[in-house]
């Protein structure tokens, strides 16, 4: 059998860091992941995956990530269930994290933060553009910039790429989707 999961998105908000009773750290947060295509109206959605991690990794983790960090995550989803105070049973699907990496410098986590989080809540499906880049998760190159010379280096940086961004939007019907 098999169950790997392997995904790539941006943390909701802080990891919860504690400590079972014996000492064991773990470490919970919600990924949101981008989908793939947008909706009717043009906005791209986001999937919002709970998440789990143990022991020293978890340390790390909560060390080295804050809100808005752009993170790679390999584990396995995991269904447990428990019955709550008024006696229903509740289910649970997560991730339980096997190993992370860190997708993006400090400086561009920190630039990402300051520009995406602020005082306004966080809704990574809001900032996600059209441009298909990373699902839409590519620090500083999500979001379009006022400044020509910025929209010129990044011309620049894609063009080999017949499908980057040139600020139109491109018009698909259904029937040009090959399921």
């Amino acid at each position: 059998m098999i169950n790997r999961a392997v995904l790539v998105g941006r943390l909701t908000r802080d990891p919860d860091l504690k400590y079972t009773a014996s000492g064991v750290a773990v470490a919970t947060f919600t990924l949101a992941v981008n989908r793939q295509f947008t909706n009717r109206q043009g906005e791209r959605e986001a999937d919002f995956i709970n998440c789990v991690i143990w022991r020293k990794p978890a340390e790390n983790f909560a060390n080295f990530t804050h809100k808005g960090s752009l993170i790679g995550i390999d584990g396995r989803i995991q269904t447990r269930s428990y019955e709550n105070q008024q006696g229903t049973r509740v289910y649970v699907t997560e991730i339980v994290v096997d190993n992370f990496s860190l997708l993006e410098s400090k400086s561009q986590s920190e630039q990402y933060r300051q520009q995406h989080t602020g005082d306004q809540s966080f809704n990574p499906a809001a900032n996600s553009s059209s441009n298909g880049n990373n699902n839409g998760f590519t620090g500083s190159q999500a979001t379009k910039s006022p400044n020509p010379s910025n929209q010129n280096q990044q011309a620049k940086n894609n063009s080999g790429d017949p499908f980057a961004d040139s600020g139109q939007q491109i018009d698909i019907s259904d029937d040009d989707l090959p399921f």
